[in-house]
């Protein structure tokens, strides 16, 4: 496997610009990891100009932008709004491929206010699939996640709980359509995050390991010292031949030390899983 990371809890200081993205692609690749993700919201500019520069810190750094994470509502109650992000995914596929990313985040949407539940999934099921040639065009896999609640948004993910996100998936069989699977946002649902992995194991493309206090509740701490079950779904991507992207989603607030931390636990566990050892 890739070691990656999305670096949530640097978010507060890349948004203050206290800290830059070529910032972040130096202090990945001193952690030794092959990958740096990037959020669209810390993107100054969408000018190819700009995406080749960041391109080339990153590989400057010694890393990859793996993936672009996006925040698409295709569950927005307005048809224009929906068919607004819509258009702005399609266009966010081309930035993705302009930073060399080979992944890109997709969502649901969020849980607005008096969407039901039958209206939510298709429109969601539309959005997702409305994407997928341009995806597919500019060399892109589409990942949607099993996601709790979007950086800026007033709601939680749609997706939740579980079936909501387990019918959307099985609404989207046979296509291009990939999964990035949250090890922790399941449980923090207070969903089974084995059994919901065990059924949408065949279409995960990338994994964000993630870990939370306690079940039930959203609350990220340091990788190993919750109570998501990251062995045992490890173990059971392994078994099924993953081995491709892993991101660390380091979320815990304990500053650069807790992506000291969490990066060689992810790596050792994924060992300990059965996984291959990284080579870099």
């Amino acid at each position: 496997m890739k070691l990656s990371c999305l670096p949530v809890s640097l978010y507060p200081e890349l948004t203050a610009k206290q800290r830059s993205l070529a910032d972040w692609f130096h202090f990945a690749g001193a952690l030794g990891l092959d990958g740096a993700d990037v959020s669209v919201v810390h993107l100054e500019s969408h000018q190819p100009v700009y995406l080749r520069m960041l391109r080339q810190q990153a590989a400057d750094a010694g890393v990859q932008i793996a993936m672009l994470v996006t925040y698409a509502d295709f569950t927005h109650p307005d048809a224009g709004e929906r068919k607004r992000q819509v258009q702005e995914i399609q266009a966010f596929c081309e930035v993705a491929a302009q930073l060399g990313a080979s992944f890109m985040r997709v969502t649901a949407g969020q849980a607005h206010p008096g969407v039901e539940r039958a209206d939510g999934i298709t429109w969601a099921v539309e959005g997702l699939t409305a994407c997928l040639e341009r995806s597919s065009a500019a060399g892109i896999t589409l990942c949607y996640e099993n996601h709790t609640k979007g950086y800026a948004w007033t709601y939680n993910d749609f997706s939740q709980p579980a079936d909501r996100f387990l019918e959307i998936v099985a609404r989207t069989e046979g296509t291009s359509l990939k999964l990035l699977y949250d090890t922790a946002n399941t449980l923090a649902a207070g969903d089974d995050p084995l059994a919901v992995l065990e059924r949408v194991k065949h279409r995960v493309a990338m994994v964000h390991v993630n870990d939370i206090r306690q079940a039930g509740r959203f609350e990220p701490v340091l990788l190993g010292t919750g109570v998501a079950p990251l062995l045992e779904i490890f173990s059971i991507l392994v078994q099924n031949g993953f081995d491709q992207w892993v991101s660390v989603e380091e979320a815990s607030k304990t500053g650069e030390e807790g992506f000291r931390r969490a990066v060689p636990y992810a790596e050792q566990l994924w060992v300990k899983a059965g996984g291959k050892p990284r080579t870099r």
